[in-house]
């Protein structure tokens, strides 16, 4: 079975879209970023974890809404 472990620049690159489609949105989560810890985990393979982080209730809401009314379309 072929190693399907995300590098680090894979993690960060998923991050960097995420935060751009965030932005579409105009919400931003300061916290998002990759979780490099996760790369030093014992995992095997490495799963390269994203931290979403913690955020106020009105970005969850906000988050919320943009997702209810995407799978809504």
């Amino acid at each position: 079975m072929p190693d399907c472990a995300p590098t680090t620049y894979d993690v960060t690159l998923c991050v960097e879209n995420l935060r751009a489609a965030l932005a579409l949105h105009d919400i931003t989560l300061p916290s998002l970023r990759a979780d490099l810890p996760s790369f030093a985990g014992g995992y095997t393979p490495p799963v390269g974890l994203v931290a979403l982080g913690n955020c106020n209730t009105v970005t969850a809401h906000a988050l919320a809404t943009a997702l209810q009314k995407t799978a809504a379309e």
